[in-house]
């Protein structure tokens, strides 16, 4: 009688996604009881309007959750991790804690980081519309890249403006030294909205793994009613050949 041989690679898979969600789980979970705790300690302290704020903060990290219930998406888990880093790092450690004077770089890091990811954001928008049958418009990779690069810096201008209407109507000081601060912001999200954009052109021109492909690849996978075509045209894969051929 022949033995069957159980499949290694899919249990590894599954194990590996469970540690995944697990490490995500642990991290957004430390980073909202920290929110919390600030939240009673200002209270206490009766420093109401941070109390406020920071609580709104920490709501603020439950929106991919709120997106995936209402309207039946599902986030990759790399996505939503790295939205409630970013709201925990720019908001409550730089606004609520000073990090934004404490420490000088602390600006540019986070509006590189964000620049890459929204040029990876963009960068995705495009490439599910180009695998997308009823759309009949098939983008070179080149204008991919453009827009990634555009999508970026528009929301990074989007954000500057954000920043001096809080300045202007509520006497805050979210653009510290004004022109200058703005000006370094915009080329800071111009270098990684540059970066993510080179690197998308990369993968799709010369059929190179990107830096977020398996995020993209699961987000298209496990979106079906949005994406009609589960397959990546560009990379030539879809989402479960390479768990396959990346245990």
């Amino acid at each position: 009688m022949q033995k069957v041989k159980i499949p290694e690679i899919s249990v590894s898979n599954n194990w590996r996604e469970r540690m995944i969600e697990k490490t995500h789980f642990s991290i957004s979970n430390v980073l909202r009881v920290s929110m919390v705790a600030a939240s009673i300690r200002f209270i206490i302290e009766q420093q109401y309007l941070l109390a406020f704020t920071t609580i709104a903060i920490m709501l603020l990290t439950l929106l991919p959750a709120l997106l995936q219930r209402n309207y039946r998406l599902t986030i990759p888990i790399e996505f939503e991790l790295f939205f409630v880093l970013f709201i925990y790092a720019s908001l409550f450690l730089g606004e609520i804690h000073a990090y934004y004077t404490t420490f000088w770089w602390w600006d540019s890091f986070l509006h590189t980081f964000s620049a890459v990811l929204l040029g990876a954001i963009g960068f995705t928008l495009v490439y599910i519309l180009n695998d997308n049958p009823k759309v009949q418009l098939k983008m070179r990779p080149g204008f991919i890249a453009l827009f990634a690069l555009c999508f970026a810096l528009s929301v990074g201008v989007v954000w500057e403006i954000f920043e001096f209407a809080m300045d202007s109507f509520f006497s805050l000081n979210m653009q510290k030294s004004g022109l200058v601060d703005t000006m370094w912001d915009l080329i800071v999200d111009f270098v990684g909205a540059s970066f993510a954009a080179i690197l998308g052109y990369v993968s799709l021109k010369y059929k190179k793994a990107f830096f977020m492909e398996r995020a993209i690849n699961k987000f298209v996978h496990k979106n079906p009613h949005i994406i009609c075509s589960q397959e990546s045209s560009y990379f030539q894969m879809d989402y479960k050949t390479q768990e396959r051929q990346n245990p």
